[in-house]
């Protein structure tokens, strides 16, 4: 058995994990966590023979890592070490060693949250802070608090975090303080190659294929590619075969999850004697795989990263820049055994700019499905323990959607329904589908469904003439179409796979209301639409490619679809660029709308709808037949209930704004005048005797001070005849609307007999006023009790500002003497004193004699 960095590391670990329950492991990539640690703890005294489970993020790590733990014993796989993930399983009698899928360990502790038989759990990249991983994490330590604790007489389940890069003591903490150990590794020099900056709008095909045979030219050993997605990866393949042509001593191997078990094989394995490999690998290669003969990487700096978007309610697959820490490792995969080269398509200002970590999936991921586990686990958030928690907003979003799925009852607490859901591995929204389409006597199309939206689109995007009609992909599934140029034959095998597997689990459900006519295509639209309710589309002209989602967003084809002969559509898989309104289709069925008064009226609402006909400026009031913001039906309403009536009216106010009122200048001054003095005891005490009066508070309350006043409003028009002004002061009580005056005053007398209005749309308050009125006043006015001063706009006798100032004593002493010369000239006829403070005031040209 050759030496590994790690090796000098597992005596304390060892020492650690009898000592403690937990223990944070990090070792970059190449110490060889994942291939010592579950072999040197298996004969520990404090296992006593239980069996470990050790969690990797991905299906084909997980293989992978079964794989090399088994050769290390000299053994298949099955025997001492097993491995569990979604469609395939290899564990016999004789395993201790379980290698999982995340996932896979949430759906065990489920149904046995004591882990009976298992005495340490090994959660390996936890870095990559998956959804399932986090889930996992929290599960397990409360299910162990319950059942496995000091007081259970049950043997302790311990628990290691391993990673190449973890925030460890962030972790330890989460674990009680946990003792963190670290590995150096052992890293050979890699000399990093910097890019030209990245351009907005730029090809990343081109580049790669000019940096990758670069590479070739410049640097022995093979090349790992690492390349946001399967599309990128598919591209650059087809580019780089054209490019070498004929030479025999290059192979090129793709590496992505939906390869079949020869392509991961022939991508991970060590090259042939005289042959170097270009592997194109996804970010799968960046930490959960080790990759043979590799000393060059071309990194495009990119990664694939689902985001929840709460605004849609829908999933999309961004690609964006990956961190620092995540360019660090992929660097570090050219250095495994000797020194080597990183080529990164970026420069290093742009590198200075990147995330130091990536962001837990849990932050931007559909929080549905961990709704539903915990909905089953019967907790809420907060009853667990996260490194980060669920954010309350997504995490109300999700639960919404169990509601509508039927999940939850009205309670909030798991249905029957839900807790079937909650047993389907698969989205709350596919197991719903599953679970409704076995009850119509339709489990075999429910289930070619559910595998086909479980995995990729089997025609790549509707090659072959396909379109998005779903259709077409289920008669590829089944057979009656022959695989057309471009389809995904791995793809049908899994999808085909996946079916059976779904049929396993729903042989136990009862069919309770069998349809008629079971191969009717129309139940293909039927049970698409109980999974994606929001996602039934209406056309919005015929044969047009637009349509409405009940969701209330805008969806189109980008393109000619036969789909767009049909009026409702349902929308299995649809996306946009960011800030785009549309959502483009991809996936579809269409969609029988006689339906909704059949199996679908689950999804039908009916509700009396009063609102305002815009075009024709009259309120409206007719019942209405919806699916979400699709209305099926409508019909007149012959009387209006007073209060829908009135809050229709008060809606549209909210929607139009206040300028809909009949407001005048003296009342916005009114209000005006409220808020300084409002303000002026809230920035005094923290809280006032005068009402809010702004607009916004207004808006808030319109069913409080407005709506008893729309009894006589029918027609836009009609708000014009309310009395505001009344209404409005109606909200003073007594004495304010004395003590209004007093303190803010609509006008002010000046030392000329004049009274000037005060304006106090600006803060000070402003009086205007000519400057020969203010002759013989030797200080600012102030109102509210002396508390502000007024800001004074001295004006020319003809009413052109010539001065602004809020001291008036110092504009007399210091200006006066210049801006009266000035007037002076202009003015002649004027009265100009060389001392204002002991001249009369005037409105006049001259003082009256």
């Amino acid at each position: 058995m050759s030496s590994l960095p790690i090796d000098a590391l597992l005596p304390a670990l060892r020492e650690a994990l009898g000592l403690r329950h937990e223990a944070v492991l990090e070792a970059p990539p190449g110490a060889g966590k994942t291939t010592r640690v579950p072999l040197a703890l298996l004969d520990e005294p404090w296992l006593a023979g239980q069996r470990i489970i050790m969690l990797e993020p991905r299906r084909l790590a997980a293989r992978a890592a079964a794989e090399r733990l088994a050769s290390e014993l000299g053994e298949a796989v099955g025997e001492t070490v097993g491995y569990r993930i979604r469609l395939e399983s290899k564990v016999g009698p004789r395993t201790r060693i379980e290698v999982v899928t995340e996932g896979i360990l949430a759906r065990r502790l489920q149904d046995d949250p004591a882990l009976e038989g298992v005495g340490l759990v090994i959660f390996d990249e936890y870095h990559e802070r998956s959804l399932d991983a986090d889930l996992a994490l929290a599960l397990t330590l409360n299910g162990r608090a319950m059942f496995r604790g000091a007081d259970s007489g049950e043997p302790a389940l311990k628990v290691l975090l391993m990673s190449a890069t973890l925030e460890g003591e962030r972790l330890a903490g989460l674990l009680e303080q946990a003792p963190v150990l670290r590995s150096e590794g052992r890293m050979f020099p890699v000399e990093v190659r910097w890019g030209a900056p990245y351009q907005v709008g730029e090809w990343l095909e081109p580049r790669v294929l000019q940096t990758v045979l670069l590479a070739l030219d410049e640097e022995p050993g093979s090349v790992l590619v690492f390349l946001p997605g399967q599309a990128e990866i598919r591209r650059v393949n087809e580019q780089l075969a054209e490019a070498l042509g004929t030479r025999a001593d290059i192979l090129l191997c793709p590496l992505h999850g939906e390869l079949d078990l020869s392509a991961q094989r022939a991508a991970i394995e060590p090259a042939p004697a005289g042959i170097r490999k270009v592997v194109l690998a996804t970010n799968i290669a960046e930490t959960s795989l080790t990759i043979d003969g590799v000393r060059v990487v071309v990194d495009a700096g990119l990664a694939r990263v689902p985001r929840f978007d709460p605004g849609s309610g829908m999933t999309r697959l961004d690609t964006q820049r990956i961190s620092r820490a995540s360019a660090t490792q992929r660097a570090g995969r050219a250095g495994r055994l000797q020194p080597g080269a990183c080529y990164r398509l970026w420069s290093q200002a742009q590198h200075e700019q990147l995330a130091a970590y990536s962001a837990a999936e849990m932050l931007q991921a559909d929080l549905a499905g961990l709704a539903l586990q915990l909905a089953r686990w019967g907790v809420a958030p907060d009853e667990l323990v996260w490194l980060d928690p669920p954010p309350a907003a997504p995490y109300a979003q999700a639960r919404d959607l169990l509601t509508r799925l039927g999940a939850l009852d009205a309670r909030g607490q798991l249905s029957e329904h839900g807790r079937a859901m909650a047993e389907l591995p698969t989205h709350p929204r596919i197991a719903h589908l599953l679970l409704r389409g076995q009850a119509l006597g339709l489990g075999a199309l429910a289930c070619d469904l559910a595998a086909l939206l479980g995995e990729r689109d089997i025609l790549r995007g509707g090659q072959g003439g396909a379109g998005a009609d779903l259709h077409s992909r289920l008669d590829l599934l089944s057979g009656e179409r022959q695989a057309a140029r471009g389809a995904d034959r791995g793809g049908v095998q899994r999808a085909r796979q996946l079916a059976r597997q779904f049929h396993g689990y729903l042989r136990r459900a009862a069919v309770s209301d069998a349809v008629a006519d079971p191969s009717h295509p129309r139940w293909q639209g039927a049970l698409l639409a109980f999974a994606y309710p929001d996602r039934i589309a209406q056309q919005r002209r015929a044969g047009g490619a637009d349509y409405r989602l009940a969701n209330g967003r805008a969806a189109q084809f980008a393109e000619a679809d036969g789909l767009m002969k049909h009026s409702w559509l349902v929308v299995a898989d649809l996306g946009s660029r960011q800030g785009q309104r549309e959502e483009r289709i991809y996936l579809a069925a269409e969609l029988d709308a006689a339906l909704f008064d059949g199996v679908l009226a689950e999804l039908v609402s009916e509700q009396a709808v009063i609102d305002w006909d815009e075009r024709e400026g009259v309120l409206r009031a007719e019942r209405q037949r919806k699916v979400g913001e699709l209305v099926l039906a409508r019909e007149a309403l012959p009387t209006l209930d007073e209060h829908s009536r009135g809050r229709a009216l008060v809606g549209l106010v909210r929607r139009k704004g206040l300028e809909l009122l009949p407001w005048t200048p003296e009342l916005r001054q009114w209000q005006a005048r409220i808020a300084l003095l409002r303000g002026l005891d809230l920035s005094a005490a923290g809280s006032s005797e005068w009402p809010d009066v702004s607009d916004a508070a207004l808006l808030a309350t319109l069913e409080d001070w407005l709506a008893p006043y729309l009894g006589k409003v029918n027609r836009l028009s009609h708000f014009a005849n309310l009395d505001l002004s009344s209404i409005l002061h109606n909200l003073l009580p007594w004495p304010l609307p004395q003590r209004l005056d007093e303190l803010a005053p609509r006008s002010l007398a000046v030392p000329s007999g004049s009274r000037i209005g005060l304006d106090y749309s600006e803060q000070p308050p402003v009086l205007a006023v000519r400057l020969q009125e203010l002759f013989g006043l030797a200080a600012t006015p102030r109102i509210a009790g002396g508390r502000i001063g007024l800001k004074l706009h001295l004006l020319s006798p003809a009413r052109r500002p010539v001065q602004v100032t809020q001291d008036l004593a110092n504009f007399w002493a210091s200006t006066y003497a210049e801006v009266k010369k000035d007037l002076k000239g202009r003015y002649p006829k004027h009265y100009w004193p060389d001392d204002p403070l002991i001249a009369e005031p005037t409105a006049r040209a001259k003082p009256r004699k």
